[in-house]
């Protein structure tokens, strides 16, 4: 799963969201990292649909301007959980192997 996608399912887990607020919780979850282009979002509901991982929730006219929500599918929570625990291993794995040469897993950034 990309981080694009982890992400996008990560934002709608809490509640249906339209695009823009996707694009807003995506920035605020990666702390800034990522900046989701409306183009790429698109792509990515597309296919989280397509799967069976999201669906459309509703339409609000919201200042003239159609709103799409999207919220997750009980398999897009099943995908998420799963990814959540397949992400968490890596981490566990990786610290481990840090500590063991005496290194801290979480250094500070420069």
């Amino acid at each position: 799963m990309s981080e694009q996608t982890f992400l996008v399912l990560t934002a709608l887990a809490e509640e249906p969201l339209h695009g823009y607020a996707i694009v807003q919780a995506v920035e605020q979850l990666s702390e800034g990292r990522m900046a989701l282009r409306v183009g790429t979002l698109y792509g990515v509901l597309d296919r989280l649909v397509a799967d069976g991982l999201a669906e459309r929730d509703r339409e609000e006219v919201h200042q003239g301007r159609l709103r799409r929500y999207y919220r997750l599918t009980d398999s897009g929570v099943r995908a998420l959980q799963a990814e959540v625990a397949r992400l968490s291993a890596n981490v566990r794995a990786a610290s481990a192997v840090l500590r063991a040469r005496g290194l801290q897993p979480w250094a500070s950034r420069a």
